[in-house]
């Protein structure tokens, strides 16, 4: 049973999000990175995007929250099946969210690999997100007022006791408290940067400084 959803779009702090949720107790918490590490996700997710239904009890057994891609375009479904789960919304300033999303997603998911499994899940990816929630239009005012009408219908569709709209920046506070768990004595993770993203993702080589997370490289994290 899923506690946390979390609907933002990914490259709005999502791994950092995951990151904090399983700190304070709400792990294993899934992620794009997850479709990778689990066998026959990659089919399952497939499927869902193909409008053939998503299996949530097989997907998310043993999980108690999911944030970023795939999950957060089936959100509606994970609340509908988990309707005493806090909704958690990753917010991000938009123009620094598009810079983002140019640099790390929209590039990655048009690489090719050698990886037919790989190669695969970024098809079906880019069917989900470059197709259906973007309809294959990427200009920046596009993008940017499909961010908004995501977001709003998130903040219309779910009850205030319910919902959270959080920017990571700020922190544990607002998280702690929605959540009602003690803030930790840890720094707020901060992981999954435009130039981490790239180096874990094979866009740019590894240089000195940047941090690979040590999760699974999916080819489509955020």
């Amino acid at each position: 049973m899923l506690e946390v959803i979390g609907p933002g779009f990914g490259r709005t702090g999502t791994m950092s999000c995951k990151e904090a949720l399983e700190q304070l107790g709400f792990g294993p918490c899934y992620h794009m990175i997850e479709v990778y590490a689990n066998e026959g996700h990659v089919d399952a997710w497939t499927r869902a995007i193909d409008g053939k239904g998503l299996e949530l009890d097989s997907v998310f057994a043993g999980y108690r929250s999911a944030v970023d891609w795939p999950a957060c375009s089936f959100w509606k479904q994970l609340k509908a099946e988990n309707p005493d789960a806090k909704v958690v919304l990753t917010r991000r300033d938009p123009d620094a969210w598009f810079e983002s999303m140019t640099k790390t997603i929209f590039q990655a998911l048009r690489a090719e690999s050698d990886d037919q499994q790989r190669m695969r899940w970024r098809v079906a990816t880019r069917r989900l997100i470059f197709e259906l929630t973007f309809g294959d239009d990427f200009t920046r005012d596009h993008v940017v007022r499909v961010l908004h009408a995501h977001e709003n219908d998130v903040i219309a569709s779910v009850p205030r006791a319910d919902l959270l709209v959080f920017d990571v920046g700020d922190g544990w506070g607002p998280l702690c408290t929605f959540l009602d768990v003690p803030v930790p004595d840890t720094p707020f993770p901060r992981s999954n940067s435009t130039a981490e993203f790239r180096v874990w993702t094979g866009l740019d080589q590894p240089a000195g400084g940047v941090h690979t997370p040590s999760t699974p490289k999916s080819g489509s994290a955020t």
